[in-house]
């Protein structure tokens, strides 16, 4: 029996429902926290490799229970795609994509080059003719239903006759 319990059996205090810790001031305060699977595996792996990083989670959940915010996940999901757009946006990104390097042969560069930008242009090629054909299938698709449901209706019309 807790204490609230008998305090209340013994009329001095009072008896409490099931809504009551619900509503407890402590808990009105934003210190509401719900952690997601993802930030419990986090801290816990956080805290055996390396203790400041499971510190570092325990703490941005506390802030998030404070001043509320995205879950852990959806942080690091957001950061992780600015910084893949960033790094693809800059200079080194762009080069380890599509440039190894001069060659130090300026004719085999330029006709690298040269061979690099039409195969791009046959990509695009290839992407406008397979969104041709899917728009071709999608007119096929719509003409096939638009006979079948006339077909429908005919005989429909034909049993009420």
């Amino acid at each position: 029996m807790s204490w609230a319990q008998g305090a209340a059996r013994g009329g001095r205090g009072r008896r409490f429902g099931p809504d009551d810790w619900r509503w407890a001031r402590w808990r009105r305060r934003g210190w509401t926290m719900r952690w997601t699977a993802f930030e419990l595996i986090a801290m816990a792996l956080g805290f055996i490799i390396f203790w400041p990083i499971g510190l570092a989670v325990l703490a941005y959940k506390f802030w998030q229970g404070k001043f509320g915010g995205d879950d852990l996940e959806r942080f690091v999901t957001a950061r992780w795609r600015e910084a893949r757009r960033a790094w693809a946006d800059s200079p080194w990104g762009r080069e380890a994509r599509y440039d190894a390097g001069s060659s130090g042969n300026a004719a085999f560069d330029v006709w690298k080059a040269a061979e690099l930008a039409r195969l791009e242009e046959e990509r695009r090629k290839l992407e406008d003719a397979a969104r041709e054909f899917a728009e071709f299938l999608d007119n096929v698709r719509r003409a096939k239903d638009r006979e079948e449901f006339e077909r429908f209706i005919k005989e429909r019309r034909e049993r009420e006759q």
